[in-house]
Formats: structure tokens, sequence, C-alpha cells
């Protein structure tokens, strides 16, 4: 089975990779496929409501650019984890195109993401990540996935890269978050 990761932030490499890292370093020792795909600086383009997916019914974005390569990861993944930074108590600009542009696909294409499980990782400075976790949680709810659970909510802190290394809590926290996503989906598979 494969776990896709995405890092929503544009900081390659910074928090919010070390945590999904760490959640993904567990699912390997589990024995899953592991992949990180990170978003980086580059701007994603906002779902621009033309419905086409609608008509197209092909599992693709109608515009034409990297999205397409994203869903199909998401399509290729039995887990999905989807790590955002805090932005201003929200998802990264490049997160909430991939939210709203997979999610519309998906619906479109007879919710093609349902019954896969999904999990949130949040990174913040300080304050706002609740929301930023509400969000990813959202889009996972409306396209029927199931959420695994963790010691605590999936968030770490630190506003320098590499800070959130020093924040012991949040790592635990992924290290459960793995196990826990491990454990779901070994039993959704017998």
């Amino acid at each position: 089975m494969k776990i896709v990761a995405i890092n929503g932030s544009a900081r390659l490499n910074g928090n919010t990779a070390i945590m999904l890292n760490t959640a993904l370093a567990v699912l390997a020792e589990e024995g899953f496929e592991t992949e990180l795909v990170q978003l980086g600086p580059k701007g994603l383009q906002g779902c621009i409501a033309c419905y086409k997916c609608f008509t197209n019914k092909d599992m693709r974005c109608a515009v034409k650019d990297e999205m397409n390569g994203h869903i199909e990861k998401l399509l290729s993944a039995d887990g999905i984890l989807l790590g955002s930074p805090t932005y201003f108590a929200d998802v990264s600009t490049n997160m909430k195109s991939l939210i709203d542009r997979a999610g519309m696909v998906s619906r479109a294409n007879d919710d093609m993401f349902q019954r896969k499980v999904g999990a949130a990782v949040v990174t913040a400075r300080r304050g706002g990540s609740i929301h930023t976790f509400d969000t990813i949680n959202h889009f996972f709810f409306i396209s029927q996935m199931i959420v695994p659970g963790s010691s605590y909510w999936n968030m770490g802190f630190g506003r320098e890269p590499g800070q959130v290394n020093g924040d012991d809590e949040g790592l635990a926290t992924m290290r459960t978050l793995g196990r826990n996503m491990a454990w779901l989906l070994k039993k959704l598979a017998a």
C-alpha cells in the first residue's frame, strides 16, 4: 500500500516537511511505500469554476498545469497526508488550490477519493493552527475519506526552518499518527 504526503509549504524541507517525514518514517517502518511531494514556492492556479471536470469526467482538472500530476498522486495512494504551514490562520495558498481543484474534480467523478485514509498535518509559529487543521479535515470529510486520530492535534510549532525539531510533543504526535494510520490501513485491507 502507498502513502502520499503533500507538503503545501513554500519552504522546501522546512518545518512542515519535517513533520510529514516523521509520520512517513513510521509508515515506512510498517511496510508502506511512501512519497513526499513538495509544492514549493511556485504558485498553483486556483479553481476557476469552469466546471469542465463535470462535463469531461476524466478525473482531471481542465486547467492544464502541474495540478493533474498531484491529482494522480492522490489517486494512486491508499493513504494521504496533507501538510500546510499556517498562513493568517489558514492553509497556504498552494494547499488551498490543491484542495479546491482536487476536491472539485473528485466531486465531478463520483467522489473518487472516498474511503481513502487521510490526515492533516499543520505547522505554525504560534497560533491559528486549529483553523488550518480544520480546513484540511473539511476536505477529507466532504470527500468521504476516513480520518485517523493521534495523541493530540496533528500540529507542530516553529517559525524558522528546523525549529519544529524542538517540539518533542509535536514530533511524538506525528509518530503516533503514523502508527494509527498504518493500523487503520491494515484493518481496511483485511
